[in-house]
């Protein structure tokens, strides 16, 4: 658990480090209609991260239903290494993300750095908070489609390691300004 809280510091401190004295314009620019601002990277990460807490949420109530395919070990296992490869830091295979995950298409305003900052230090929380659901080997499915279930260990490691990612895209998209 200290790990994805300090690679959560670590990632958010890059962010602010590297972008923090961008304007509104440098951070929403973009090299081609198909690519990404630096804004949008960071925003996809707020609506990402974010679409996880209904499901922490329910686990805390009780009220989480698993699907059907959540039963199989081998399964959870292989979902969940399936999805960690996906969204390694290296962005050697392009991938294309789910529609309710998308930035928003418009500019974003310049308190999206703020913005992230204060959404890693809930992330942090919500982490802090699933302790006991972690030893338990709590089980949840992706927010983005229910077949697609993992270890809520791997999702927090999902997590992490897909905001590295989008620090590497971020970066790509600096150094063509």
């Amino acid at each position: 658990m200290d790990n994805w809280l300090t690679r959560i510091d670590q990632t958010t401190d890059d962010f602010l480090n590297k972008f923090g004295s961008l304007s509104s314009d440098e951070l929403n620019w973009k090299a081609s209609a198909d690519t990404w601002s630096i804004a949008q990277n960071i925003e996809h990460l707020i609506v990402i991260n974010e679409s996880y807490y209904p499901t922490f949420e329910q686990l805390r109530k009780g009220t989480y239903q698993l699907p059907w395919m959540a039963r199989w070990k081998f399964l959870v296992n292989f979902l969940g290494d399936t999805v960690l490869k996906a969204v390694q830091a290296d962005r050697k295979k392009k991938i294309k993300t789910f529609e309710i995950w998308k930035p928003s298409q418009s500019n974003i305003n310049d308190d999206i750095l703020p913005r992230f900052q204060k959404h890693q230090a809930e992330l942090k929380e919500w982490i802090k908070n699933s302790a006991d659901l972690i030893k338990k080997g709590t089980v949840i499915s992706s927010p983005a489609n229910r077949n697609i279930v993992y270890k809520l260990e791997t999702a927090f490691e999902i997590i992490v390691t897909h905001e590295q990612r989008h620090f590497a895209q971020a970066c790509e998209v600096f150094a063509l300004r």
